[in-house]
């Protein structure tokens, strides 16, 4: 039987590792929760270029609301285009 010792900076590593993990659980449901996503947020959701982006807003798609200069989309919108409905 091999004896291996565990040092306070394998713990310290292990930590780092298991707060990274956990981070990357919990960040999907985060962005169930928010119910609005601004611009970046949706062309990185959708995998889309900022053209495709403005093109389904010019064409009604895509509904959004502009406060100041951000444009803001429902969430429950995105996924209804998604799913093959209409917004």
């Amino acid at each position: 039987m091999q004896l291996e010792i565990i040092t306070k900076e394998d713990l310290k590593q292990l930590k780092t590792e298991m707060l990274a993990e956990i981070r990357q659980l919990i960040k999907p449901e985060d962005r169930q929760s928010k119910q609005w996503l601004k611009s970046a947020e949706v062309r990185k959701l959708l995998n889309i270029s900022p053209g495709t982006l403005q093109n389904l807003r010019i064409n009604g798609t895509l509904r959004f609301t502009k406060i100041g200069g951000m444009m803001y989309y429902k969430l429950e919108d995105i996924t209804r285009l998604l799913e093959g409905g209409q917004p």
